[in-house]
């Protein structure tokens, strides 16, 4: 079939977007541009020229606001083209939107739709102005420089695997020979870690791993799935500063009244500071409310709702979630994971999410371009990137966001601070967790699996350098907020819910993990995982951190009800995995064994961590603001961006979504 194209260009009343993209380049790059015009180009295959024609009209573009043309305007002297799509693997919601329409229209089978975005630059620019406006508009991470010639058609041909490798040798390297394994496969883990690692495949499963086992135990075991940081053992403390050593003291006091005087034995850690007031709490029967259980999602309490007179026990669910990492290398993808993934947490609690807040942090966001830290994207493009994507999500499911505030400190240069926080709550009848039984089934339900996400978890576990903007760009997933729209409406449903022995959401580390913790025994099947796109090995499969995916256990009696509830609301929903009483985690491609694990080592979490810790004496002090006087201070305060008005900020926000809401 023919390949059609078309552009699509806002009227000038309606050219809100172009005129920012013109003004912003003005002011962050200092160029003499006197004009930006900006078109959509969409390349669609598998649908004839009268539907085309028809979709031109009603889905590519709204006549009212909207021209079209099937060719770009002749260029003048002083008018540069400059064509950017996303990269290969990453999620294009708009060509996926269009898509969907399309199908939709005809009924028929779904086309293939390609998206680009042209910039048409007015102005006496030189050959260097350009290549500093590509660096400014194209992030490597997310996107390139696209062409302008025409498709012959828009099917990749991709090299489809049939193998995966086997890491013949491994456990014969020495330490030097480790050490560069860990460097040249790009692991998170330590040295310490892949020696523990070596040492259990040669002295208890007697083989070489495979690539597909030491990607899934690096991530297992990343800072960002484990906490390691967290959980490394402090063997010495040193407190200068009097406040934190007064607060350190006390939480030896409960060490000792917790643990020591029970016999108990506890390393003190991070983790430990952190969670023993509850633990405190919980010991003196302060805590009767408190929800607990072996399912890994948010912080649940029980409360009694009053539900039209009558009074029902609910179950109400806080989630908070940090996406700095990846807001720092992609703003928009970061942020907008960042509260879709706060959301699925307790959705995989099987709560309905109400309400968000937002708490970020940034530099100085009008510090000019010329300032910013080399390898790191400018502070402006950070906050309005990550307020773009974040509030996008939100408003796309249909969730209301109360609480927007941004910190600005120049602490935050280093890396920026995303943090997403949400509130469900569900009726306890609609939720039923069990142990899973051997035969019980595992299905993944909602999105399909691609490239994008393969490594989120370990990536974000690393230190990083300035390469990590060019390497990292498969690690930060594009989010799809429809289909966790549906999962919601899926979950509302309370038939739905109580056939859900266990849930997990796929966040970090994938089917590895998101399926891997549910169960100390499981089979999993990676053929039958729904895939965007052929050309997925093994490993992509087992990694791959594809947003918007849920992995539910079931008895095999409630499977076709299921699916046919998940089909009801137009979601995917396949079995692809089943318990088994061996605690192993096992894993099948291709008709081969590509993972075979012992959940005792998968639990071990790696090699002990050590560290010891120092607080200086000015651990604790308030930053005044500058001046002598009174009118000093007070004009240095009302200067100050943490004053200042955020209103821009938070009208990108709907915090009336939904008639749940107070507002409404």
């Amino acid at each position: 079939m023919s390949v059609f194209r078309i552009y699509v260009e806002k009227k000038p009343p309606f050219a809100v977007e172009a005129n920012a993209v013109r003004h912003d380049i003005k002011v962050s790059l200092g160029l003499p541009i006197t004009g930006v015009r900006l078109f959509n180009r969409y390349d669609v295959e598998g649908i004839d020229e009268a539907t085309f024609e028809t979709a031109s009209r009603t889905i590519f573009s709204e006549p009212a606001v909207d021209v079209t043309s099937p060719e770009l305007p002749q260029l003048s002297e002083g008018q540069r083209l400059l064509a950017v799509e996303y990269l290969p693997g990453q999620f294009d919601q708009r060509a996926d939107s269009c898509e969907q329409c399309i199908q939709i229209m005809t009924q028929g089978e779904r086309p293939r739709v390609r998206n680009a975005r042209i910039y048409l630059i007015e102005g006496a620019l030189t050959d260097a102005d350009m290549e500093t406006i590509k660096g400014y508009l194209i992030n490597p991470v997310e996107s390139r420089e696209a062409s302008l010639e025409k498709f012959d058609t828009l099917a990749a041909n991709y090299d489809i695997p049939t193998t995966v490798q086997t890491l013949d040798g491994f456990t014969a390297l020495d330490e030097s020979g480790l050490a560069g394994f860990v460097v040249s496969y790009g692991l998170a883990m330590d040295l310490d870690d892949i020696k523990f690692c070596q040492s259990y495949f040669r002295d208890t499963e007697h083989r070489d791993p495979t690539i597909t086992e030491i990607r899934m135990i690096d991530t297992y075991w990343s800072d960002h799935c484990r906490h390691t940081t967290f959980s490394t053992i402090i063997d010495d403390v040193d407190i200068g500063d009097p406040a934190v050593k007064a607060t350190y003291d006390k939480y030896l006091g409960l060490r000792d009244e917790l643990y020591t005087r029970k016999g108990k034995k506890k390393n003190l850690t991070l983790m430990d500071i952190a969670t023993i007031g509850a633990k405190k709490l919980k010991a003196d029967g302060l805590l009767p409310d408190l929800d607990e259980s072996e399912e890994i999602n948010a912080c649940s309490v029980k409360i009694d709702v009053d539900v039209d007179g009558t009074t029902e026990k609910w179950l109400l669910m806080f989630k908070n979630e940090t996406h700095n990492h990846p807001t720092e290398i992609e703003p928009f993808g970061g942020a907008a994971t960042c509260l879709g993934g706060a959301i699925r947490d307790p959705l995989s609690g099987r709560s309905y999410v109400y309400q968000a807040m937002r708490v970020t942090g940034a530099a100085d966001p009008t510090v000019p371009r010329s300032q910013t830290l080399k390898g790191k994207l400018s502070q402006k493009k950070l906050v309005r990137g990550a307020a773009h994507g974040y509030s996008s999500y939100g408003n796309q499911i249909g969730l209301a966001t109360g609480e927007v505030t941004e910190i600005y400190h120049p602490n935050y240069v280093a890396k920026r601070m995303e943090i997403g926080a949400v509130i469900g709550a569900t009726p306890a009848a609609n939720v039923v967790r069990d142990v899973p039984d051997p035969g019980d089934v595992v299905i993944l339900l909602g999105g399909r699996t691609g490239r994008d996400g393969c490594g989120g978890a370990t990536g974000s576990s690393k230190s990083h350098t300035l390469q990590s903007l060019e390497t990292c760009g498969a690690e930060v997933q594009k989010g799809n907020p429809p289909i966790e729209r549906k999962i919601s409406r899926l979950f509302r449903n309370g038939e739905v819910t109580r056939m859900i022995r266990r849930c997990n959401d796929f966040g970090a580390g994938g089917v590895s993990v998101a399926i891997g913790e549910l169960a100390d025994g499981l089979l999993i099947d990676l053929d039958r995982v729904p895939k965007k796109y052929d050309g997925l090995d093994g490993t992509e499969l087992a990694i791959s951190e594809s947003q918007e995916r849920m992995a539910v256990v079931l008895d095999p009696a409630d499977v076709d009800a299921f699916l046919a509830a998940a089909e009801r609301e137009n979601l995917e929903a396949t079995v692809v995995a089943e318990v088994t009483a061996e605690p192993r985690l096992r894993m099948t491609w291709k008709g081969a064994t590509i993972v075979d694990l012992s959940r005792e080592f998968l639990n071990s979490n790696g090699a002990e961590k050590h560290t010891t810790v120092q607080v200086p004496e000015d651990a604790v002090a308030q930053v005044p603001f500058a001046g002598e006087t009174v009118s000093e201070k007070f004009a240095a305060m009302a200067g100050s961006l943490n004053i200042c008005s955020k209103q821009g900020l938070s009208e990108r926000f709907d915090a009336t979504i939904g008639a749940g809401t107070v507002l409404m």
